[in-house]
C-alpha cells in the first residue's frame, strides 16, 4: 500500500497561524527588526509560502493591525450591556479593554507602539479603530448626561473632548499596566474609573470645575 497523504491545511487556518506568528514577532521585536524568515520558522512553513499568502512584510503587518484592531473593538463592545446604567457600562467597557490588552500584550504593542511609528498606512488602520472606540465612549457620556438631566446641556465639543481624553488615558494606562508587575486588568480599570467618573459625575450633576478668580489686593 502507498503512504497516506496528510490532509492539506485550509488556507484560512494557515493564514491565521501566520498572523499569530507575525503579531508575536512584531510585538516583541518591532516592525523593523522582525524578519519574514523568523515568522515562517515559527509557523513551520517556507518563507515563499508566507509571501504567497500575504504578499509582503508591509501587507502582513497591515493584516495584523487590522485583525487585532477588530478583535479589541469587538471585545470592548461584547463586554458592555447597554441595558445597564451608564457608569456600569463604562466600567464594564474599561474592564473589557484592559482584560484584552493584558491577555494580548504583543497585539497591544503592535497597535499602540509599532503601527503608529512606521508609516501613514499603518497609522491609518489604528486611527480607524480609535475613532470607533472614541465614538463608543462618546455615546456612553451622552447616555450618562441624559440619566443625570432630562435636558442635558453638554456642548458637543466638550463631550468629544472628554471621550478623547478618556481613550487616551486608557491607552497609556494599558501600556503601563502591561510592563508593571502586579497590576491586574481590574486594577487598571478601577484606577481609570476612579479618576474619570468622579469628574464626570460632578459634570453630569451640573457641578463642573472652574478655576477660582484671582483675588486682587486693593491699591492704597
Amino acid at each position: 500500500m502507498g503512504a497516506v497523504k496528510s490532509k492539506r491545511m485550509p488556507r484560512a487556518v494557515r493564514e491565521q497561524q501566520m498572523l499569530d506568528a507575525a503579531v508575536r514577532t512584531f510585538g516583541q521585536r518591532g516592525y523593523m527588526a522582525a524578519s519574514m524568515d523568523e515568522i515562517a520558522e515559527l509557523v513551520g512553513v517556507s518563507k515563499p509560502l508566507v509571501y504567497l499568502y500575504l504578499n509582503s512584510k508591509e501587507d502582513l503587518f497591515a493584516a495584523c493591525i487590522r485583525r487585532e484592531a477588530q478583535a479589541l473593538t469587538a471585545a470592548v463592545r461584547a463586554g458592555v450591556d447597554t441595558g445597564l446604567p451608564a457608569d456600569r457600562q463604562l466600567w464594564d467597557g474599561l474592564r473589557a479593554f484592559f482584560t484584552h490588552t493584558a491577555q494580548h500584550p504583543d497585539a497591544w504593542s503592535v497597535l499602540h507602539l509599532q503601527a503608529r511609528t512606521h508609516g501613514e498606512r499603518f497609522a491609518a488602520e489604528v486611527a480607524a479603530m480609535r475613532e470607533e472606540i472614541v465614538a463608543f465612549v462618546t455615546h456612553l457620556i451622552v447616555v450618562a448626561a441624559r440619566e443625570a438631566h432630562r435636558d442635558p446641556d453638554l456642548p458637543e465639543r466638550e463631550v468629544a473632548g472628554l471621550a478623547e481624553a478618556l481613550v487616551g488615558a486608557a491607552e497609556s494606562l494599558a501600556a503601563w499596566a502591561n510592563v508593571t508587575p502586579g497590576v491586574s486588568a481590574r486594577q487598571a480599570a478601577a484606577t481609570l474609573m476612579n479618576f474619570a467618573w468622579a469628574g464626570l459625575g460632578n459634570l453630569m450633576t451640573g457641578q463642573p470645575w472652574s478655576p477660582a478668580e484671582p483675588v486682587h489686593e486693593a491699591i492704597g
